[in-house]
């Protein structure tokens, strides 16, 4: 059993999609960082300084005790992080929609090269060689 699972594990392509997950995650924190930090600050600034990660709809207030303890939690609909989510959703499907346009774009390029010749047949050779012969 042990075999077998080392067999799987080292499958070229169980590496290569552990590294895409890799990638997707570190990528996805990059997109989310760009969202957050570049893309939703200035669109806030232009609807009058809104900021995105506070926009929320209070459904029900949090109950606190006499000494200020939380005893029930507020509930709240927080629709600002849904909009930062659905950018970030956006920027990456725009990028893997373009990751695979260019990998589309290849596959293109290598059906459209043309095929080499077929090796000519022994027989054929043979031909050849008593035509060259009897041209001299």
């Amino acid at each position: 059993m042990w075999k077998e699972f080392k067999a799987f594990i080292l499958r070229g392509n169980v590496l290569e999609l552990a590294v895409a997950v890799i990638i997707a995650g570190a990528f996805g924190k990059v997109v989310a960082s760009f969202t957050n930090d570049i893309i939703l600050p200035p669109i806030g600034m232009l609807l009058g300084g809104v900021d995105f990660s506070q926009l929320v709809v209070h459904l029900k207030s949090a109950v606190l005790a006499d000494d200020g303890s939380v005893l029930k939690e507020a509930v709240d609909l927080r629709y600002g992080a849904f909009i930062q989510t659905i950018i970030d959703f956006l920027i990456i499907a725009f990028a893997i929609f373009m990751v695979m346009k260019a990998y589309n774009n290849m596959q293109k390029k290598k059906e459209e090269a043309p095929a080499a010749p077929p090796e000519p047949s022994a027989q054929e050779k043979l031909l050849t060689e008593i035509r060259d012969l009897l041209k001299k």
